[in-house]
């Protein structure tokens, strides 16, 4: 197996190789190859980086909080194009996030949520009993569904069709 190790030699490369092709091989190199560092830019806005390969109305729904009436909203309120998000300028995304942090997201929507749940189960309504049981608390039926809160099935031994 040929083990090669290369070391720049001021404008030029000099390759050695322990091959039985060849002792000494020398490459010009006129100029080096540059090494681009990533230029990813993110917009950033409310606490959350949006992706810039999407039009604004659509990006701004990756924001727990920002739905796509509330984004249309965002987007009429500063009278703003549906553009792609890579094409604003930063006077655009200065007043973007302005009017986003008019709204209740990320963090402080989680945590109202969090806390009215907390409340709904320390006065103990059927609400919050059904939370702190794991099973759906807006109707919704159990006997077939909500699988998704009360977790996979278990099979109960014993139990057989006669």
């Amino acid at each position: 197996m040929a083990q090669t190790l290369a070391m720049p030699v001021a404008s030029s490369l000099a390759i050695i190789s322990n091959s039985r092709f060849s002792n000494a091989v020398s490459i010009n190199i006129l100029s080096p190859p540059k090494v681009q560092g990533l230029t990813i830019k993110c917009a950033r806005v409310g606490g959350v980086e949006i992706p810039n390969n999407k039009r604004i109305e659509y990006s701004l729904q990756y924001i727990h909080g920002v739905g796509r009436s509330r984004a249309r909203q965002i987007l009429c309120d500063i009278s703003m194009d549906n553009k792609m998000t890579k094409e604003l300028t930063e006077e655009e995304l200065i007043t973007l996030r302005d009017e986003v942090s008019k709204y209740m997201i990320e963090g402080d929507l989680r945590r109202f949520n969090a806390i009215n749940i907390k409340r709904l189960k320390d006065i103990q309504c059927y609400r919050g009993i059904r939370h702190i049981q794991g099973l759906p608390c807006r109707g919704q039926r159990t006997k077939n569904n909500c699988r998704t809160l009360k977790g996979k099935k278990v099979a109960i031994a014993g139990k057989k069709k006669k």
